[in-house]
């Protein structure tokens, strides 16, 4: 099967009905938290647990677009669904992880793995503090998306201001202030500037 680009909506289609699950990181949380994390959700899937199916699909596709679908479904035999709905709901799973740049060599690192759901609210705060997106903006995109507009930030600042020195000690303190101000860690713009080359060995880092 071709990869599935994280930027797609992925189609389900069964009896004449179709949607399309849409990876965004509002799907993305919500869905890693179903089941306290993605093993669970995965098994639930595998083992076409309804109650998690119709959970996924109306998360990633929207409830009104969903309810067709589920009327069709109410009035057939449940194996024929599923053979229909397993893989693109495993599919938009996967699609949750985002690619880390090509350019990023992965390091060796003692520090402990970044479990999934923080890093989508890391991601949701790069692109709501870095980019300047709207929170719905933000919530409606995918991973991907965050990461390569994140790339493409970082190597706009690069360009403007060139690389930043190996002696860089992290954040102003005025910067510590207006990221506690926003909610977020005081060490926040150290941690950012290192998070693309750091997003492959967190990928790596959290088995599923």
């Amino acid at each position: 099967m071709k990869p599935q680009l994280a930027y797609d909506a992925i189609a389900l289609e069964y009896g004449g009905n179709a949607v399309f699950l849409r990876p965004s990181l509002r799907a993305a949380l919500h869905l890693e938290r179903l089941h306290g994390g993605f093993p669970e959700l995965l098994r639930k899937i595998e083992e076409f647990d309804t109650l998690t199916i119709w959970r996924v699909i109306t998360t990633a596709a929207g409830m009104e677009a969903s309810e067709p679908l589920f009327a069709y479904v109410a009035a057939h035999p449940l194996k024929d669904f599923q053979q229909a709905a397993q893989g693109p709901c495993i599919e938009l799973v996967a699609a949750f992880f985002p690619e880390a740049p090509e350019t990023t060599t992965a390091q060796p690192s003692t520090a402990a793995p970044t479990p999934w759901g923080d890093l989508f609210k890391e991601l949701y705060g790069f692109a709501t503090g870095w980019l300047h997106w709207p929170p719905e903006t933000a919530w409606n995109a995918t991973p991907q998306e965050i990461t390569d507009a994140i790339t493409a930030h970082s190597a706009k600042l690069k360009a403007i201001h060139g690389e930043a020195e190996d002696t860089d000690t992290g954040p102003t303190e005025e910067q510590r202030k207006q990221n506690t101000d926003l909610g977020l860690d005081p060490e926040f713009d150290r941690v950012g500037l290192r998070a693309l080359k750091d997003l492959s060995e967190l990928r790596e880092g959290m088995a599923l």
